[in-house]
């Protein structure tokens, strides 16, 4: 019997295979829940990239008070501190990753999840501190996390997430 990978070779499937690369890169946007991993992604944001954008949302407030409308703007922002509206940023991409670091805050990973659950934006999240963090401290972080991305990571050192987005082609 002939393996998989051997039918997949052969000159019968052949004319299945798209012999060209992608168009382009994938659009990535990564975002900064909380002020510890904002010195990541700004580290990050040094190297060159094809098509990836850097964003923080460490002044995510969480609800508004009582009687206050809310916004989907006024707290994202770009590394230069520029205000980025949240819908624009995920209609520009085909994936967003989220980086917190466990103990801290991952509050507008709610809004920044639904945002992307409605467009259709595939979204990740990248946990720092893994190697140092206690259970209880990763399960909270987790606990945050889990409903509003598909894919979760727990890193153990901070060169994983540049080694994760070379790997997504960012």
């Amino acid at each position: 019997m002939e393996s998989e990978s051997a039918r997949m070779s052969s000159a019968a499937e052949a004319k299945f295979r798209i012999d060209r690369p992608n168009s382009q890169p994938r659009a990535i946007k990564v975002i900064a829940l909380d002020a510890p991993s904002e010195a990541v992604v700004k580290g990050l944001a040094a190297s060159p990239w094809q098509r990836a954008s850097f964003l923080t949302a460490s002044a995510f407030s969480g609800a508004p008070r009582r009687g206050e409308p809310f916004s989907v703007g006024g707290w994202l922002n770009d590394l230069a501190g520029r205000t980025k509206d949240l819908v624009d940023e995920v209609n520009s991409a085909d994936l967003v990753v989220m980086v917190a670091t466990a103990g801290g805050s991952a509050a507008a990973a709610a809004i920044i999840g639904e945002a992307c659950g409605v467009k259709h934006v595939m979204t990740t999240a990248l946990i720092l501190g893994g190697a140092t963090s206690s259970d209880e401290t990763l399960s909270k972080m987790l606990a945050q996390l889990r409903p509003h991305a598909m894919m979760l990571v727990i890193s153990s050192a901070d060169e994983y997430i540049k080694d994760m987005l070379t790997a997504l082609r960012a």
